[in-house]
């Protein structure tokens, strides 16, 4: 048995059919620079910080990114073609994509810049297909088949890949999913997204629409990747990943920090966690943290101190109990075990190291830690002053005001 076998009994693992890797190549498309902007909250980034951020999804191994919808104006076509133009410079391990509705004015700036720059674009056609949707808008299907073919014709026609998307997936009819991507794939497109754009879907209904759509792909003959974009409305966003891919998705779109509008979109950062937790994903996440905290100075987001992996907190601790259990495997020069004792998960596995603070709820052994792991004496008038201190306090400690303390002590021995 493994060393992790022997010290964690791990009932994630116990139903193995629910915790089987799934058989697909996983897939991952980033939706940071185009979805995730759509945030009223968020700062438009400047062209600079997203080229910065393509090579950080690059470098984690995502393998899409959406770089806008440039059918917006002249302004955005200027950014997507740069963001294009340092994929093919820059040899990056990443496909572009790009957003449209269903219109030739959307769709022609993609064409135009893919011959321009020399790299196929994908273009994501979307179009509404709930029928709450249709009754605001005044639409009929026949008019949301038509859009369709045209612009999935149009777009094959011009020699690009097209990525058909229905928003509001997850509450429309089966047979007007149905007609709408039978269509689709009829014109040309050879990668399909199922879309759930208020965040109303939980697991169940995730595994129930893949497995439909995956029906609707079979029965046309062709091949065809299905895509899933969640939203996080209901906080599902993850777990609705997650099933998605148990039911045999291609690819899973997300954004970090799961920026986007209302509540936001699927985080990219806790999905890739979670993959290579599952052990789904072998990607190197060492730069995990750099690309969160690029994107939040960008956007202006701020990221929670308990927010997993990123979070000020995520990795540190100031109670006594839980601390006096790391410093014990610290000492025994095992960060192995030190990132595990007290962590679902491990800090080492994205590029960051167990912390221990002195606070209110310290013990003496987060104060004689503290002091060693930093080359002061351990002496116990000085453990004792640090710990009444803490004590006396209703926050953990700045490591200047310690340091004061320690100051006071050097002092007066000397």
């Amino acid at each position: 048995m493994s060393r992790e076998g022997d010290l964690i009994y791990d009932w994630n693992l116990i139903d193995e059919a629910a915790s089987a890797k799934p058989e697909q190549t996983i897939e991952l498309n980033d939706e940071t620079l185009r979805d995730g902007l759509q945030s009223p909250s968020v700062l438009s980034p400047p062209i600079e910080k997203k080229v910065e951020l393509l090579h950080l999804m690059a470098a984690l191994g995502i393998h899409g990114v959406n770089i806008g919808l440039p059918g917006a104006g002249l302004h955005v076509q200027k950014q997507v073609a740069r963001l294009a133009r340092e994929i093919v410079d820059q040899k990056l391990a990443i496909a572009p994509n790009c957003a449209a509705r269903t219109l030739e004015a959307d769709i022609q700036p993609i064409v135009a810049i893919s011959q321009q720059v020399g790299i196929p674009i994908e273009a994501a056609t979307f179009i509404g297909s709930s029928p709450i949707r249709q009754y605001v808008e005044n639409w009929e299907l026949d008019r949301l088949v038509k859009y369709t073919a045209d612009a999935v014709s149009y777009t094959v026609n011009n020699g690009l890949p097209n990525m058909f998307v229905t928003e509001d997936t997850v509450r429309a009819r089966p047979e007007t999913i149905r007609k709408l991507y039978t269509t689709a794939i009829e014109c040309g497109a050879r990668r399909v997204v199922i879309t759930d754009t208020v965040g109303h879907a939980t697991p169940s209904g995730v595994t129930a629409l893949v497995r439909f759509m995956k029906e609707v792909v079979a029965d046309t003959g062709e091949e065809v990747k299905i895509d899933w974009h969640g939203h996080r409305d209901r906080g599902l966003s993850i777990p609705n990943s997650v099933a998605a891919l148990r039911a045999g998705i291609d690819r899973v779109h997300a954004c970090a920090l799961g920026i986007g509008e209302r509540c936001g979109n699927t985080p990219m950062d806790i999905l890739l966690m979670n993959l290579k937790l599952l052990n789904w994903i072998d990607n190197d996440l060492g730069r995990l943290a750099e690309y969160c905290h690029v994107v939040s100075e960008a956007t202006g987001v701020p990221i929670p101190a308990n927010y997993p992996v990123v979070g000020e907190d995520a990795f540190r601790t100031g109670t006594g109990v839980h601390a006096a259990a790391v410093i014990k495997a610290l000492n025994k020069n095992d960060d192995w075990l030190a990132d595990r004792v007290y962590s679902g998960v491990p800090a080492g596995e994205f590029g960051l190291k167990q912390t221990i603070e002195v606070g209110p709820m310290s013990g003496l052994s987060n104060v004689q830690y503290w002091l060693s792991s930093r080359g002061y004496p351990v002496e116990d008038e000085l453990v004792r002053a640090v710990f009444d201190k803490a004590k006396t306090s209703n926050r953990v400690l700045e490591d200047e005001e310690i340091e004061r303390l320690v100051r006071v002590f050097t002092d007066r021995a000397e």
